[in-house]
């Protein structure tokens, strides 16, 4: 139970790890718990639209420990990964031992870096588009990485990306409004609320 206690301690704390775009002059950047938060969910929504035989609970899984061993490496962004190297195994195996979980977790990540089972391609699809939805996001708070990024889209995505629905998603998010969310709900205070046309008009 001391291990496992430890294990769930360690979690709670990678909300304090930022992940290194902010170096890049961006803002509020996702932090490493963010991060997993949102490569769970696309990791559903892409397993649902490919309409495959995908075993969802290893796929959520794989999701829930994808990146975690940087915990203890560290993020490394794109310039800084052709300067140093990071031991995630070590890293990974170091955070489960003893744990309750170690035998099952550290299998699924094994697996997760191999890229051979579906479920593993669908997190890796669903890491990269996080990026992508982050930039985005940037975007719209006046930060212009994204610019020069989607300058090499078109040569990145059939290799970025090894389903269907992820190339999809991709395209989409290049055109995106991250307030349309809001700005178009039915139910605001525009479209549907008292200062609608509507109401105005009653």
């Amino acid at each position: 139970m001391k291990r496992d206690l430890e294990f769930l301690y360690e979690l709670g704390d990678i909300r304090f790890i930022q992940r290194q775009w902010h170096r890049f002059h961006l803002g509020s950047v996702a932090d490493l718990a963010d991060h997993h938060f949102r490569v769970l969910w696309l990791s559903l929504m892409i397993a649902t639209r490919e309409h495959a035989d995908i075993d969802s609970e290893k796929m959520m899984k794989m999701a829930l420990v994808h990146d975690i061993a940087e915990s203890r490496t560290g993020d490394a962004d794109y310039i800084a990964r052709q300067y140093v190297s990071r031991n995630e195994e070590l890293g990974i195996s170091d955070m489960l031992a003893d744990t309750s979980l170690e035998e099952e977790f550290l299998a699924l990540w094994h697996e997760y870096e191999a890229r051979e089972c579906l479920e593993a391609k669908i997190v890796k699809d669903a890491d990269n588009l996080d990026v992508d939805l982050e930039i985005r996001e940037q975007r719209s708070q006046g930060h212009h990485l994204a610019e020069a990024w989607t300058q090499n889209e078109g040569r990145a995505v059939n290799r970025k990306f090894s389903t269907k629905t992820a190339q999809t998603l991709h395209k989409a998010i290049l055109t995106s409004n991250p307030y349309d969310w809001h700005v178009n709900a039915p139910r605001n205070r525009v479209n549907g609320g008292d200062w609608s046309a509507k109401k105005s008009a009653e």
